[in-house]
């Protein structure tokens, strides 16, 4: 297994063109607009979910109040439907990213702010911006992959995790994604550790384990992204330079 950082690293054995399929698994609608900024460059994109997001109605939020809001993905837009709503939409939102800002602004946020990175942004610009002892409100996934409320806890915040959406895994490989990995697939993106194991497990159950994990190039959003492939054996694993979108289509030859 070889797995390195896309920056120093030598290229990829991948070449791209119409004929060489590139798998984008993440939900929709993000898995559209990744496989258009992918057609733009040239790629043939294959969109092939293996998540589907729920909103959570009705989570219990807490009595407050709160000096801001935290969020580490667009799904947290979620938060819409709550019954609270027009409450909650007064206080400032820091993001994770320039995708989970525009979310937030798209459903009526005026002030929000965005870290421009991941978690460890996030909590530094928290602890930047918010004084410290201040209650935070963190609308998050039923699965998180990091600690955001611990970290901000060791800052003297106090934060109360709301689970407004989860993701819920496919059973097995959509046709999409059986389609071309039959007639052969150059690369795969992989922007969570969750849908990394589910795109392992249901490559495996379908007899894909070859031509789904050992061949093509995984294009991983962060190590801890990546982890599942490499524990499944896949060769070759591409990690970008930053956990964003736009690193991680840079990471694919043009």
């Amino acid at each position: 297994m070889r797995a390195r950082s896309c920056a120093g690293a030598p290229a990829p054995t991948f070449s791209s063109g119409p004929d060489v399929r590139v798998l984008v698994t993440r939900p929709q609608p993000d898995a559209e607009r990744t496989a258009a900024a992918l057609r733009t460059r040239g790629h043939a994109a294959v969109v092939a979910p293996l998540l589907r997001i729920e909103p959570v109605d009705d989570v219990e939020l807490g009595s407050g109040p709160w000096a801001a809001i935290l969020v580490t993905s667009a799904h947290a837009a979620a938060i819409a439907r709550h019954r609270r709503f027009i409450a909650l939409k007064k206080l400032p939102v820091l993001a994770v990213g320039a995708r989970s800002a525009q979310a937030m602004r798209d459903v009526g946020f005026a002030e929000v702010i965005s870290a421009d990175g991941g978690a460890g942004e996030l909590t530094r610009l928290a602890a930047g911006r918010i004084e410290g002892g201040a209650s935070l409100l963190y609308l998050a996934g039923a699965e998180r992959s990091g600690d955001l409320a611990g970290d901000l806890a060791a800052q003297n915040f106090t934060v109360q995790t709301a689970v407004v959406y989860r993701a819920v895994a496919a059973d097995a490989l959509p046709y999409a994604a059986i389609e071309a990995l039959t007639a052969g697939i150059g690369g795969v993106l992989h922007f969570s550790k969750r849908s990394a194991e589910a795109y392992v497990k249901a490559a495996q159950v379908a007899g894909f384990a070859d031509a789904g994990i050992d061949k093509p190039v995984h294009f991983c959003l962060s190590a801890q992204v990546a982890e599942p492939l490499a524990r499944a054996g896949a060769a070759e694993i591409r990690i970008a330079e930053r956990p964003d979108e736009a690193a991680l289509i840079a990471l694919i030859p043009a």
